[in-house]
C-alpha cells in the first residue's frame, strides 16, 4: 500500500523536477525515479554478499532488470492510445538502452578474465559507476544537443515542460518531497524484499531462483508502481527512462555487492545460469530498442511487436531457470 500510493506521488515529483532543473524526463527517471526505486535492490544484492552469498546477490541484481523490463510491456499495456515506445520516442531514452547494453558486457568480461582484484575488489567494479556516470553525461549533452531527432506524429508525446499554473512548488519544496518519500518508498521495499527472502527460503529453490524472481520481483515493486503511474499521468518519456535508466542504474549492484564481498572476486561467482541471465537481459534490451526505432504505432493487443516478446523472453527464461 505504502508503495503504491508513494509510488504516484514520487513520479509527480519527479516529472515537476525534469522540467524545473531542464534535465528532461529520461534523464531525471535514470537519475532520480530509477535511483529512489532501486533502493530496496541495493540494500538486497550488498546484504547477501556481505553474508556469503554471492549467487543470491548477483541474481537479485540481474533478476530485477529483466523484470523491469517485462514491466515496461505491462506499462505499454497500460497505455492505450498507442504503442509506448512509439508516442515515448526520444534520444535520451535509445541512448540509456545502449548505455545499459555496455553496462552489461563488462560483468561478462570481468569474469571471463583472471581473478585480479585489489583489496578484494575487481578493477570493473571501479570502472562500472564511471562507465554510468560518463554515459548519463553524453545523454543529457544528446538531449540537449541532439543530431537527430525521431519524427513526430499525433501519438507522439514529446518531453515538454507542463503549463505554469502546475509549476508554482518551489525547488526546496519539490527536493525534500523527494527525499520524503525516497525514504518511504526505500523502506517499505527493504521490508517486502525481506518477506520475499524469508518466504523464498523455506521453498528449497536455488539462489539463482530466488534471486532471480522471489527478490527481484519483490524489489523491483517500485518500477512497476511508478512506471504504470507516469503513464497514466501522460509522462512517458518519463516512465521509459525510469525503467531502462533504473535498469542502467542496477548493474551498479553488482559493483556494490563485490565491495561487499570479502571472498575474492563476486564476478568468478558467476553462474552458468547467471550468464544466462545477462545473455537474456542484453537480448530482451535489444528488442526494445528495435521497438524504439521502428516506432510501431499498434500491434497485438494494442502493443508494439517488442512488448510482446519481451514478454516472451522474459516467461521463457523463468521457464528454463527452473527446470
Amino acid at each position: 500500500m505504502v508503495i503504491g500510493v508513494v509510488g504516484v506521488r514520487l513520479t509527480r515529483v519527479a516529472d515537476q523536477l525534469a522540467d524545473k532543473t531542464g534535465l528532461g524526463e529520461a534523464v531525471t527517471g535514470a537519475l532520480f525515479l530509477g535511483g529512489i526505486t532501486s533502493l530496496p535492490g541495493i540494500v538486497t544484492s550488498v546484504t547477501a554478499a556481505a553474508t556469503g552469498h554471492p549467487e543470491l546477490s548477483i541474481s537479485n541484481a540481474l533478476g530485477g532488470i529483466t523484470a523491469q523490463t517485462a514491466f515496461l510491456a505491462l506499462a505499454d499495456i497500460v497505455y492505450t492510445k498507442a504503442n509506448l515506445e512509439h508516442a515515448a520516442a526520444s534520444v535520451a531514452n535509445l541512448s540509456q538502452g545502449t548505455l545499459l547494453v555496455s553496462l552489461l558486457a563488462l560483468p561478462l568480461l570481468a569474469a571471463s578474465s583472471p581473478p585480479v582484484s585489489i583489496g578484494g575488489v575487481h578493477p570493473v567494479s571501479v570502472v562500472l559507476p564511471i562507465a554510468y556516470l560518463l554515459g548519463l553525461r553524453l545523454i543529457s549533452q544528446a538531449r540537449a544537443a541532439p543530431m537527430w531527432a525521431p519524427t513526430r506524429t499525433p501519438e507522439t508525446r514529446m518531453d515538454e515542460p507542463v503549463p505554469l499554473p502546475e509549476m508554482r512548488v518551489s525547488f526546496r519544496e519539490l527536493w525534500l518531497r523527494l527525499a520524503i518519500f525516497a525514504l518511504m518508498i526505500g523502506t517499505a521495499g527493504y521490508v517486502v524484499a525481506q518477506a520475499g527472502v524469508a518466504i523464498a527460503q523455506q521453498t528449497g529453490l536455488s539462489e539463482t531462483a530466488v534471486g532471480g524472481l522471489f527478490t527481484a520481483i519483490s524489489t523491483s515493486l517500485p518500477e512497476l508502481v511508478t512506471s504504470v503511474a507516469a503513464v497514466r499521468q501522460g509522462a512517458l518519456t518519463l516512465a521509459v527512462g525510469d525503467i531502462v535508466g533504473g535498469n542502467s542504474f542496477d548493474v551498479l549492484f553488482i559493483a556494490f555487492a563485490d565491495i561487499a564481498y570479502r571472498s575474492g572476486s563476486i564476478y568468478h561467482a558467476l553462474t552458468p545460469s547467471q550468464t544466462f541471465v545477462i545473455a537474456l537481459t542484453i537480448l530482451m534490451t535489444g528488442v526494445l530498442l528495435l521497438g524504439l526505432l521502428r516506432r510501431e504505432k499498434y500491434g497485438i493487443g494494442n502493443i508494439g511487436f517488442e512488448s510482446v516478446l519481451i514478454l516472451i523472453l522474459y516467461l521463457g527464461g523463468l521457464l528454463v531457470l527452473f527446470l
